[in-house]
């Protein structure tokens, strides 16, 4: 789950952070008591949306004035905010960041992830921040450190150190990325994230050490710890069916291509997916009903299948281990006798029950494409889809 910059920052101040000062607005109005209250000589407009490169598409503005605060509040504001991240139609921003401007000598990169090849937690950092990371590994990779850290004994200072000096950090200043970095770590930790990116970082003219942003991506499987964090969800800011598929328990990820896939575990998800791409077609999406579903699930997992508007048919591809197939079939002719199946559907059953998953199928008196092995299924769909459209 992401959270807005804004949240972000207020969870870093809790933990001891340094950020800049600045608040949340949602009118003008507010913007300009914001600014007002800051008392500083220039702000940053920031529009909070879940998406990177927002001051390239016009979502982070200079104000050297309360009367350019009100201005570019009204410009941002409802306004479409468009960038590499964002879909073709852009993202509507609700909410605006004021804070006070910061004395830059240098900026920095750094984030924390989830190393899934090394089970560890790795620190990504570089003394060139504020500018693509992805460009700036493809084109200078010597200029980015990784440091995997040991769970065993976390942030030790060896690690810390060796971070702070490829930063560009000497002195006394050392010692402020050494503590900085502690606390980082232990935020990480302690709300179980996935993702902890300050891009930039910044080295100040004082020599402090500032985030200047903040994007957090926090485990979903373990927000039950966290109902502080759970609570921020912005809902608006996520696909609408993968917000229903959440509901519901599914795994579900909205793709762009025009087969729509049903899965029951996410490795057997990614296998489809693979397969559908080599027969020639392109998945729709990545859908995984889980070992365990139950028919209602199946149903509503079907729905939201064809609730995309791009899906020009359906690969079900199912083992029944703990999930029968003849459950399997009764949710799948369910659903699709109430949406009324308009698309090719090919569907591929085993396991547990097959047969009789098979005969409920068969009897549906509906138009369903039967397919004994993958390959079969994946060729049948790819060419179901091409007659079709």
């Amino acid at each position: 789950m992401n959270i807005h910059e804004y949240q972000a920052k207020a969870l870093f101040v809790k933990h001891g952070i340094p950020v800049p000062k600045g608040g949340i607005a949602f009118t003008p109005e507010e913007a300009v008591r914001l600014a007002k209250d800051l008392d500083a000589q220039i702000y940053v407009i920031k529009a909070q949306i879940h998406a990177g490169g927002r001051g390239k598409g016009g979502g982070v503005k200079v104000a050297k004035s309360i009367d350019e605060v009100r201005y570019e509040a009204e410009k941002m504001l409802n306004m479409n905010l468009i960038t590499k991240q964002t879909k073709p139609e852009g993202q509507r921003v609700k909410c605006i960041y004021v804070e006070e401007s910061s004395n830059i000598a240098r900026e920095l990169y750094i984030s924390l992830l989830v190393d899934r090849a090394t089970s560890r937690i790795a620190v990504i950092a570089s003394s060139e921040g504020g500018v693509d990371i992805e460009e700036l590994a493809e084109k200078k990779p010597e200029k980015i450190l990784t440091v995997s850290i040991d769970p065993a004994i976390g942030m030790a200072q060896h690690y810390a150190r060796r971070i702070a000096f490829v930063l560009g950090f000497r002195g006394k200043q050392v010692n402020f990325m050494i503590e900085f970095l502690a606390r980082l770590y232990d935020f990480f930790t302690s709300f179980n994230v996935l993702l902890l990116e300050i891009n930039p970082l910044i080295e100040n003219i004082a020599g402090d050490i500032v985030a200047l942003d903040a994007k957090i991506d926090f485990d979903d499987s373990a927000l039950y710890r966290h109902q502080e964090i759970a609570t921020m969800r912005d809902e608006d800011e996520e696909d609408p069916i993968e917000v229903k598929a959440n509901k519901y328990g599914l795994n579900y990820v909205k793709l762009n291509g025009s087969i729509g896939c049903m899965v029951n575990g996410a490795g057997l998800a990614m296998a489809t997916m693979d397969i559908i791409k080599l027969y020639g077609g392109e998945p729709a999406n990545f859908l995984d009903v889980g070992g365990g579903a139950t028919k209602e699930q199946i149903a509503a997992a079907f729905k939201l299948i064809l609730s995309d508007k791009n899906v020009k048919g359906i690969m079900i591809n199912i083992f029944g281990g703990i999930m029968r197939c003849d459950l399997i079939a009764e949710g799948i002719v369910t659903a699709a006798r109430k949406i009324n199946l308009h698309v090719p559907l090919v569907i591929r059953l085993d396991g547990t029950n097959v047969e009789n998953g098979k005969q409920i199928l068969s009897n549906s008196g509906m138009k369903i494409i039967s397919a004994d092995t993958l390959e079969e299924a994946a060729s049948k769909i790819v060419k179901a889809v091409r007659e079709f459209t």
